[in-house]
């Protein structure tokens, strides 16, 4: 069975995805970046979007009956990677205690000129849990 979630950003429908999929004990998040509303959060700010980015990404995942605990996997995808600290430091807010394997990429350009940073992951829910 299939499930899904959309968070009513301008590019699901205009692209055709899905904020998160579960599929069985898997869920895997799409590229999420820092906009609500249609707007971009904290231009210029790569701590402030990382922290918005990972609460729309958790948030997510609450839908689908995961938790970060649950998450396995992540990919950051940032345009100035050294400010890699403000992006890691908000990373590590959240997953800190799980250490999923992780990834930080520099790319030249978002789908928006003022985001600065986009995050995926991937979760097992009931396997993955973080350590006692």
């Amino acid at each position: 069975m299939r499930q899904r979630v959309s968070t009513g950003s301008p590019w699901e429908d205009l692209v055709g995805y899905s904020r998160a999929v579960r599929v069985g004990d898997t869920i895997h998040v799409s590229g999420t970046t820092a906009v609500r509303d249609g707007q971009v959060v904290g231009a210029g700010d790569p701590y402030v979007q990382t922290t918005v980015a990972l609460e729309i990404l958790t948030a997510a995942l609450a839908e689908l009956g995961a938790t970060p605990a649950d998450v396995v996997r992540t990919r950051m995808f940032v345009t100035d990677i050294s400010r890699w600290e403000e992006y890691g430091r908000a990373h590590g807010e959240v997953f800190g205690d799980v250490r999923p394997t992780a990834s930080m990429l520099e790319v030249s350009a978002l789908i928006h000129p003022d985001l600065l940073v986009e995050i995926e992951a991937e979760a097992i829910v009931g396997g993955a849990g973080a350590p006692a």
